[in-house]
């Protein structure tokens, strides 16, 4: 029988928006900077030189000047990190076809149909995709392999940035033992907290517990992590359908948000990013669905559909605050947003008499998105002006 292969990549861009950024401006490589707003609103990404100065996202921006008073600020250029991040997942479908775009900047790779015959060869295929997205946009990636999408996950974290770390098959609960018990998804800093005063300071300590002990400290989910803390994960790597159902992302905070004003900012760029691509795939779409993530990882999701399909940002725009409200009943921080739009339909739509204000908003779309395809191009929305206070 022949041995198992690790087969299962996590793929994590490093410091993405920053990055992005850096290859519009490469004087800015090894600085101090931080993408956000440069007076007002809060860090969305920040270089590693930044963060060693204890700027993290999503600091507020008056608050990361403080921490470091020499940092170079720069604002989001609208629709650069969709556009990039297509091109780095679309690299990654040049290695294997079964890719998961789990989000603008991460996602799973599984390796199972290329035919790979030893760890050495998965190493080697998997290292020429991180020199490749390097050598061709100018970004690094760190990646994590293993047989689960878990420990991958886990690994790919460990060593940024330009991470490289594989863990064999077998080896999964060895691996995790020593590491800090929140490296588990959905052990926060307050939970993580709470669990060492219980004598709970190491992933390892989990599977030396006793059911009861573990039912005491996790309630009832103890058995998921217990299942977590031994390296088990059955989850597929999953791929999006030919023609897409949905498109979403999703943004998830270092630290948890309370400002409604930020999150509301936050969710406006999305519907930025989300819109170019779209209208690339010649798509309109119906409903937007907003879904916000709180500290426990509880969260509420909740949707609105247009009268008519559109492809334009106009039209999500005015649902954003009314969403936010809606699903936004606890007045607690957030951990995670995210945007996602269905009722995806075929772009060509027959034009009505009373269309002509769309078609003259998309010929506009259309320009900003080959501007802002471009290398200098810095084309933004209003709202994605952090520092711009509301009249």
């Amino acid at each position: 029988m022949p041995a198992l292969l690790p087969l299962i990549v996590h793929l994590d861009a490093d410091a993405f928006f920053v990055a992005c950024e850096q290859v519009l401006r490469p004087e800015l490589r090894g600085t101090k900077c931080a993408v956000g707003g440069t007076e007002r609103g809060i860090i969305s990404s920040s270089s590693y030189e930044a963060r060693a100065c204890g700027v993290y996202t999503p600091m507020p921006t008056t608050r990361a000047r403080q921490v470091c008073p020499d940092l170079i600020m720069i604002p989001h250029t609208s629709g650069l990190y969709g556009k990039v991040s297509r091109q780095m997942f679309d690299l990654c479908e040049t290695l294997t076809p079964v890719v998961q775009r789990n989000s603008i900047d991460e996602g799973y790779l599984d390796l199972g149909p290329c035919g790979l015959k030893s760890g050495a060869e998965v190493e080697k295929a998997v290292r020429g995709l991180q020199r490749k997205i390097w050598d061709e946009l100018q970004i690094t990636v760190s990646m994590g392999i293993a047989a689960n999408k878990l420990v991958s996950q886990i690994a790919s974290k460990l060593r940024k940035p330009r991470g490289f770390v594989v863990v064999p098959p077998g080896e999964e609960e060895k691996f995790l033992a020593p590491l800090a018990l929140g490296k588990l998804p959905g052990i926060g800093a307050k939970t993580e907290a709470g669990l060492a005063a219980r004598g709970f300071r190491l992933i390892g300590d989990v599977p030396m517990r006793s059911e009861s002990e573990l039912q005491a400290a996790f309630g009832s989910g103890w058995r998921e992590v217990a299942a977590m803390a031994r390296g088990e994960d059955a989850r597929p790597v999953e791929t999006e359908d030919e023609d897409a159902k949905s498109y979403s992302q999703q943004e998830t905070f270092a630290e948890d948000v309370g400002e409604f004003a930020e999150i509301e900012r936050v969710l406006k760029r999305m519907i930025d990013e989300l819109l170019v691509k779209i209208r690339a795939d010649k798509k309109r779409v119906r409903t937007m669905t907003l879904k916000v993530r709180y500290g426990d990882f509880s969260q509420v999701s909740h949707g609105r559909s247009l009268a008519e399909a559109s492809d334009l940002e106009a039209p999500f725009y005015p649902l954003v605050e009314p969403l936010l409200r809606e699903a936004w009943t606890q007045r607690r921080k957030l951990r995670l947003v995210s945007v996602r739009f269905s009722g995806v339909e075929d772009g060509a739509a027959q034009l009505e008499m009373f269309a002509q204000p769309d078609e003259k908003r998309r010929k506009l779309a259309a320009v900003l998105d080959r501007l802002n395809a471009g290398k200098t191009a810095r084309v933004q929305h209003g709202h994605q002006l952090g520092e711009r206070e509301k009249p």
